[in-house]
């Protein structure tokens, strides 16, 4: 197993250009099985989560050409479906979650979709309700096999219904999308995710030739058409590695430029980040953050303690949360996380309490961070990364802390961040992945 030496304490500084948008490019890469047509997508980011994805549809007979490092030519005119009862296909979709989002597409196009329960990070519970019931009320029929769990979906054809999620699920809200699409008559969606992920879905079925209005709404209406064609697409820069960058820069006191950020699209990310005090400057479409010694955490007009937490968008994504609750360390004054989520996804604390953070657990959902204000240095220490977003956050409190760290289980950090030591190591970062 793969681990990060790291050593701590040292200052950083220079240009960081962010990675395509993880969630997106998954959503993205399913979606292709909408047409038989030639798809280019570009931007993607070379991150296991995506590697997989992208190993599972061309297994599936997605003909699938690398153009260069991050943009590639899908054209899936000859799928065997077969392979959904193949092993190989169980042991991959069971390693990522958002296999789950080929479900939509395989059944809008092709009247069947078979699936076994998803794997991703271990954040606590993560129904499917949303995305089955779904597609049941566009015509599906479902079932599922509790001993082998395995999820099953079939369709004579599609029928549009107006529908209301129990959750505005962003992988849910995409794959119903990406059955409405192919679906006879029109479909509103009612407390559908409108994230930058799914509005980019959206716009990439419209040039594709489906007729979604409402993107960036929590209401969506689609009309069915017959078929769709292919297009070219560019997925964005991935706004939580964007967060993770501002986060790292403050905690670090570093001198960094985050390039091409789309800061439009960013939503109240980089406000939340100015909630801890953390400077930072729009220049063009980058963010430039100064080396800061301190920054101070505000409070409610009233004087009482900052709260933040996450929301469906345009609120705090949840995926942030892990990196706020770090950057907010080395903050002077205090804050209060609370992710309303997902029960188990602070739990990663510990391993900051170990290494001299004040933070207390208050329950599964929320904890409070008193700010040492950079009075006391985290110490090294060795710990093992969780899930994606925690084992970021850790890295992020390695790399300010005195002395050495080791993280175990790295698989984890690489699902979501692309060549991240050597990324890091260019800004001057000492950091060594042992194999």
């Amino acid at each position: 197993m793969n681990k990060f030496k790291i050593e701590g304490g040292i200052k950083l500084s220079g240009n960081i250009h962010p990675q395509g948008a993880k969630n997106e490019a998954l959503q993205i890469l399913c979606a292709v099985l909408l047409t038989p047509n030639e798809v280019v997508v570009k931007n993607i980011p070379s991150i296991s989560d995506v590697i997989t994805l992208i190993g599972i549809i061309e297994e599936m007979g997605v003909r699938v050409e690398k153009l260069n490092d991050h943009d590639y030519k899908f054209k899936a005119n000859d799928i065997n479906l077969e392979y959904l009862h193949s092993k190989e296909f169980v042991d991959k979709t069971m390693r990522i979650r958002g296999s789950v989002m080929l479900v939509g597409p395989l059944l809008a196009r092709f009247g069947k979709a078979y699936i076994p329960k998803p794997g991703g990070d271990k954040i606590g519970r993560r129904r499917l309700d949303t995305h089955f019931i779904g597609l049941q009320n566009l015509g599906g029929n479902f079932n599922y096999d509790p001993e082998g769990k395995f999820f099953k979906v079939e369709a004579e054809k599609l029928v549009g219904v107006d529908m209301l999620l129990e959750e505005a699920s962003v992988t849910g809200t995409a794959n119903i999308i990406m059955a409405a699409v192919l679906a006879k008559g029109k479909t509103s969606i009612y407390n559908a995710a409108c994230e930058p992920y799914i509005q980019q879905l959206c716009k990439m079925l419209n040039s594709m030739g489906a007729k979604i209005t409402g993107i960036s709404s929590n209401l969506l209406s689609i009309e069915g058409v017959e078929s769709l064609h292919g297009c070219t697409h560019t997925i964005l820069p991935d706004m939580i590695e964007i967060g993770s960058f501002i986060g790292l820069a403050a905690m670090t006191g570093s001198e960094i430029t985050i390039k091409n950020v789309s800061y439009d699209n960013l939503g109240v990310i980089p406000r939340a980040f100015k909630k801890l005090g953390i400077n930072f400057e729009r220049k063009g479409d980058d963010i430039y953050i100064p080396a800061q010694d301190n920054y101070e955490i505000e409070t409610f007009i009233d004087g009482s303690i900052m709260n933040i937490d996450d929301a469906p968008w345009p609120g705090l994504t949840p995926d942030l949360l892990s990196v706020l609750l770090v950057t907010s360390v080395q903050a002077k004054g205090s804050v209060l996380i609370h992710q309303k989520m997902f029960e188990s996804r602070l739990f990663f604390v510990d391993k900051l309490i170990d290494m001299g953070a004040q933070i207390i657990l208050c329950d599964p959902h929320r904890a409070t961070v008193i700010g040492l204000n950079k009075e006391q240095i985290l110490r090294g220490i060795n710990m093992t990364s969780p899930d994606i977003r925690a084992g970021m956050a850790l890295l992020i409190a390695a790399l300010s802390a005195k002395g050495t760290s080791i993280i175990e289980n790295i698989d984890q950090i690489d699902r979501g961040y692309e060549n991240i030591d050597g990324r890091l190591r260019a800004l001057g970062a000492k950091i060594e992945r042992i194999n």
